[in-house]
């Protein structure tokens, strides 16, 4: 029998018309000054390079000066107009990008070809002027082309086995992430592997405790319904045929999974399986971390910067 095998860019072809809805968000805000740290690699360095292009941020290359031009000539990159910053360990650059954002010269932090604990310790030791006293959190924004808009996916990348406390922080992040792209009250569906509360299943009880923590004020912003199972949080039908009535079920802006592994697996079946646009950053920081898979390509690291750019400017409205 003949297997016809598909090259890795058939394969998972990035969705460039997905991403563009989310980079046209943001195409009437100023580029931002961007750290880009550890960009020593094509794929770091070339997101950054087009998001420049693309006029979403302004990047200082932070690396191994060397190699990041040897990455450069080797796949036609042009850096004549661009800000490089030596580091000779992924370490010492974190934490001269870390140290940029303290003293106000970046508006954000890009993450190149490193370790994402190597940045976020370097983020956390800034002497805590640069980390609130809400957790930090990693949301994906993911516009799923089966979805009428975008979903938000969190935590995926930072908190393992987060606690009720780091969840109640892990939502709110989102919610205020979702207001900041113009969603006034965004839908939180927290997502267990059934839509009933049952003490054998911890994530179902703290799906519960979370939405009474909403009805007393302690999370605001958002609509939280929970537990629910995947397919009655975007699924209408499959929410009607199971009797969940529920401004929530059916119609969610943000997924909040029970743990990274949850959170994780979800969005890299929505990204290589359901053609999504997977853009992603931390926060819960004083500046935004734009935080991608190491293998994402380019229209990913764009959508990534241009949230980050977005939230930037409403930071602005919000403090004028």
């Amino acid at each position: 029998m003949n297997v016809s095998t598909k090259t890795k860019t058939d394969n998972t072809a990035k969705p460039w018309g997905q991403c563009h809805r989310l980079i046209d968000l943001a195409k009437h805000v100023s580029p931002i000054r961007t750290a880009v740290v550890w960009p020593v690699d094509v794929l770091s360095l070339r997101g950054a390079v087009e998001a420049a292009h693309e006029k979403l941020i302004d990047p200082i290359l932070i690396g191994d000066e060397q190699a990041i031009r040897n990455v450069a000539a080797e796949h036609g990159i042009d850096l004549r107009e661009y800000e490089l910053y030596d580091a000779s360990t992924s370490t010492i650059a974190a934490n001269a990008a870390v140290e940029l954002a303290r003293t106000g010269k970046v508006a954000s932090l890009m993450k190149g070809a490193l370790q994402t604990e190597t940045l976020l310790r370097a983020l956390i030791d800034a002497d805590k002027e640069l980390v609130d006293e809400r957790r930090m959190s990693h949301v994906f924004v993911m516009n799923v082309p089966s979805y009428p808009k975008p979903l938000f996916v969190t935590d995926a990348a930072i908190n393992i086995y987060p606690d009720l406390d780091d969840k109640r922080d892990i939502v709110q992040n989102a919610i205020d992430m979702a207001r900041a792209l113009d969603i006034e009250t965004p839908k939180v569906a927290i997502l267990s592997a059934i839509e009933t509360v049952s003490s054998k299943i911890r994530s179902t009880v703290e799906a519960a405790a979370l939405c009474k923590m909403a009805e007393r004020g302690q999370i605001t912003g958002g609509i939280l319904d929970g537990p629910l199972a995947i397919d009655n949080a975007v699924s209408e039908e499959a929410a009607q045929v199971k009797g969940i009535t529920s401004s929530v079920a059916g119609n969610a802006d943000i997924l909040v999974a029970p743990d990274l592994e949850a959170g994780n697996i979800l969005a890299k079946q929505l990204e290589y399986l359901g053609g999504s646009c997977a853009a992603g950053i931390v926060l819960g920081a004083r500046v935004p971390l734009i935080l991608t898979s190491r293998a994402d390509e380019s229209p990913a690291r764009i959508a990534s910067c241009a949230l980050a750019a977005l939230l930037v400017e409403h930071a602005k409205r919000e403090a004028s």
